[in-house]
């Protein structure tokens, strides 16, 4: 076994860059490498440090968690990813990002917080399709977002009776507002942004339960010790590309010093703006299922039932499966023979995709 001590510099710098990666309310720092002989994979080391609580949050795994938002509903945000819309800004901070395609071969992105009393500024907000409130149910969350269609989402929203806060409703101007600064280069569409700091206080006035169901309280995954990421059993995965459509994919680039793998959109590194980091995650999942085209208009059917696909960590991608056994229950990933995997505590990635699409592992 091989350790690799770290400079100094090299330390203050990864801490300033990633320090989300751990947590948000923690002082953790990576301090170096191993390599393990067995398998080649590394596994990084962390300093014990104090934490401000040894709370976990519940979507990471991570300690240092707000304990005044345990056993509290987290919130889920809609995002535009259209590209002439980036580059977003507060996507950095959220614990879990869905990506799913849309209409025309874009995707759109839902964000989501586990403590909804710490949420940053988020732009650009776009509007409802009807699978996503649908995740979000299954979560708990309380669901964000700027209109919607008045098809099959609209009905979705009524139908299962969710706790929603629209930009194109009531929430206007307590909770959603235009960025005057992206107003001067950006079209309007692309200028709704949702004020965090808000939050807490709209969804009081709103009288919306704050408190998670008990069949919720649990946390979303089964997580591996902090600090001790396992790679997946399966092939070595260095980067993975998940193509939407042709002209919109996501890429990510593992970085062995993080554990983390970095994001690509279509090509680009994916920004957030408010910090000028490239967001990164420990978990990727890439799930495959049928997407198509609805009968009226260029709306897509996303079948959210369950699949094949991948888990990709800590260098490694994993062939797994994913089920979502009602609407009201979350999505959960088990091995091929039906056991639930363990996932590395860290910021997590979903995307779905058409199982007609080629997800490439490299």
């Amino acid at each position: 076994m091989k350790k690799i001590l770290l400079s100094i510099m090299s330390l203050v710098m990864l801490t300033f860059v990633s320090c989300n990666n751990i947590s948000k309310y923690s002082s953790e720092e990576v301090v170096g490498e191993i390599t393990t002989s067995d398998t080649g994979v590394s596994e990084t080391t962390v300093a014990e440090t104090e934490y401000i609580s040894e709370h976990k949050n519940p979507l990471t795994g991570l300690r240092g968690y707000n304990e005044n938002a345990v056993g509290k509903r987290p919130v889920a945000i809609m995002v535009n990813n259209i590209k002439d819309s980036l580059p977003q800004y507060g996507i950095e901070l959220a614990d879990i990002i869905y990506e799913i395609p849309v209409e025309g071969g874009i995707t759109r992105m839902m964000a989501i917080y586990a403590d909804y009393t710490n949420v940053p500024d988020v732009c650009s907000v776009r509007s409802c399709r009807y699978y996503y409130p649908i995740i979000s149910y299954g979560m708990d969350a309380i669901y964000c977002h700027w209109g919607r269609d008045t098809t099959i989402a609209d009905e979705t929203l009524k139908r299962l009776k969710i706790d929603n806060l629209d930009g194109a409703g009531g929430a206007y101007g307590t909770l959603y507002f235009r960025d005057e600064v992206r107003e001067e280069t950006f079209s309007s569409e692309h200028t709704g942004y949702l004020k965090g700091e808000a939050m807490a206080e709209v969804i009081e006035d709103f009288g919306y339960r704050t408190d998670l169901l008990e069949k919720n309280s649990s946390p979303i995954f089964k997580f591996n010790s902090e600090g001790n990421p396992i790679a997946p059993q399966g092939a070595v995965c260095m980067s993975a590309n998940l193509p939407f459509s042709e002209s919109y994919y996501s890429t990510f680039e593992y970085n062995s010093v993080t554990n983390t793998y970095k994001k690509y959109h279509s090509g680009n590194p994916h920004i957030d703006s408010a910090t000028g980091n490239q967001i990164d995650f420990t978990n990727i999942f890439a799930l495959y299922t049928d997407i198509s085209l609805r009968g009226v208009g260029a709306l897509v059917d996303v079948e959210l039932t369950g699949g094949d696909g991948y888990y990709i960590s800590n260098g490694s991608a994993q062939q797994i499966k994913w089920h979502k056994k009602s609407e009201d229950d979350p999505i959960r990933f088990t091995d091929l023979n039906g056991a639930e995997i363990s996932v590395n505590a860290g910021k997590s990635y979903i995307g779905i995709l058409n199982k007609t699409s080629y997800i490439e592992i490299d």
